[in-house]
């Protein structure tokens, strides 16, 4: 058996950034990892992903600049350049950081087994003097579907790193995963059929976006259906999926993208008489109530599903391990947000219909993204709305939408201005840079009347 003071369970993006800034302010940290250092988000999701989807951003953009000449995507150097950025599956790069924070790595799968204890599985016993930091992450949802998963379909980990172009690849799910992996196979020459049973896709955002990545999608040949499930899924070689409108389809691949599940199954909660298979609930302090040397952090809480914010999650429960007085500040529904496809999606804070279902007196303003002299360089002619979602009583900004070509480097103002709550005529005088994008600032202020 072996003490720390603090012990991990998971070493994703979350687990990493807890362990690291405790160990950098002197205790002793584990980390226990059964899969590969840096999680999913390293290896099957944020960075695949986005390397695939890059091709994609360029081609369209080469395409508004006269005087530049691209020929047709050269599929398996996007695959091989998605496997430099993903280490080939190999952890081995992400060791260094963990030394380097003086952070103990044991491999094996972590169970809590009482009050400041975890089993490494078939291995030891780690004993905590402080807390205990669960990062389990989550898992991709599979749905009980007549036939689904005895057909064994693809989830987001076979979708980012697949070798293979599937000549006709099925997507059920018109979230983010399933938008971005359309985009990136029906670019690389794939076939796809994208299946959601919404009447919009990426339904969490503002309708234009929704309609604007709608719009992409199908001028790449996209097949995407709305308001529509699947009903049976068969395989016998390909995949034949019957749909709920009595419609079929049949593809080579079947990605299954209609959302996670938290991973509180396995790690021991119930020996703490907390309930598995759902959220670990937590504080404002991220730790579990009930519980004040158990922490949560990422995507096992479900308060926000993004790396970003499971990494801030973690300073927070470090800081609080620490004895530093923590709040959440900005998580949940209030998160920063990306989608890459291409117009990309930036948002944060509410939407308008979220504002006003809060009750907010708010009041909203649209202007074209491309509508400046930056546009003229970047993103030139390309569909995108920016709007801003403004609480009248406190005249300050509560939400915003950008959408356009390659816009996510513009989200961090407007996450400012929502944090930090900075007033309307504060902004005013915030005077952005001639010739570029950033004037869709000034645009937006305009519009609203200052």
């Amino acid at each position: 058996m072996r003490e720390f003071d603090v012990v991990v369970m998971g070493a994703g993006a979350p687990g990493e950034v807890a362990a690291g800034r405790l160990g950098q302010n002197g205790l002793s940290v584990a980390i226990v990892e059964e899969s590969l250092v840096g999680g999913d988000c390293s290896f099957y999701a944020c960075m695949p992903s986005k390397a695939l989807l890059r091709p994609v951003e360029l081609a369209n953009e080469v395409e508004r600049v006269p005087g530049l000449e691209l020929g047709p995507i050269d599929s398996a150097a996007v695959l091989a350049r998605r496997d430099d950025v993903i280490h080939n599956l190999d952890d081995s790069s992400q060791l260094p950081w963990l030394e380097q924070h003086n952070v103990t790595l044991v491999r094996g799968r972590a169970r809590i087994s009482g009050k400041l204890q975890v089993d490494v599985e078939g291995q030891e016993t780690l004993t905590a003097r402080r807390a205990v930091v669960v990062a389990t992450g989550s898992t991709a949802l599979v749905p009980d579907i007549p036939g689904l998963r005895d057909a064994q379909p693809w989830t987001n980990r076979n979708a980012t790193t697949a070798h293979e172009v599937p000549p006709r690849l099925g997507i059920l799910g018109g979230g983010v995963v399933g938008v971005e992996m359309a985009q990136a196979w029906g670019a690389l020459g794939s076939k796809v059929t994208l299946v959601h049973r919404g009447q919009r896709l990426i339904e969490r955002e503002e309708p234009f976006a929704g309609e604007q990545v709608l719009e992409s999608l199908r001028g790449l040949g996209v097949d995407v259906r709305l308001g529509r499930s699947a009903a049976h899924v068969a395989r016998d070689g390909a995949f034949s999926i019957a749909l709920d409108d009595g419609s079929s389809i049949e593809v080579d691949e079947l990605l299954v993208a209609v959302g996670r599940t938290p991973g509180t199954t396995g790690i021991g909660l119930e020996v703490l008489g907390i309930e598995t298979g759902k959220p670990l609930r937590v504080g404002e302090d991220l730790r579990v109530p009930g519980h004040d040397w158990l922490f949560a952090v990422g995507d096992v809480n479900g308060r926000a599903l993004l790396t970003h914010m499971g990494k801030y999650q973690g300073r927070l429960a470090a800081d609080a391990i620490l004895g530093r007085s923590v709040k959440l500040r900005s998580d949940g529904g209030q998160s920063p947000r990306v989608i890459f496809t291409d117009p990309q999606v930036g948002a944060v804070g509410l939407t308008l219909g979220a504002a006003q279902e809060a009750g907010i007196k708010v009041r909203h303003v649209d202007v074209e993204t491309g509508g400046n002299a930056g546009g003229s360089f970047i993103g030139h002619g390309a569909p995108g709305t920016s709007r801003l979602v403004v609480d009248e009583d406190r005249r300050v900004v509560v939400g915003a939408t950008i959408t356009g070509a390659e816009i996510a480097e513009a989200l961090h103002a407007a996450t400012i201005a929502v944090v930090a709550e900075v007033s309307l005529d504060d902004l005013w005088h915030a005077v952005p840079s001639f010739p570029t994008r950033s004037e869709l600032w000034l645009r937006l202020l305009e519009a609203y009347g200052l």
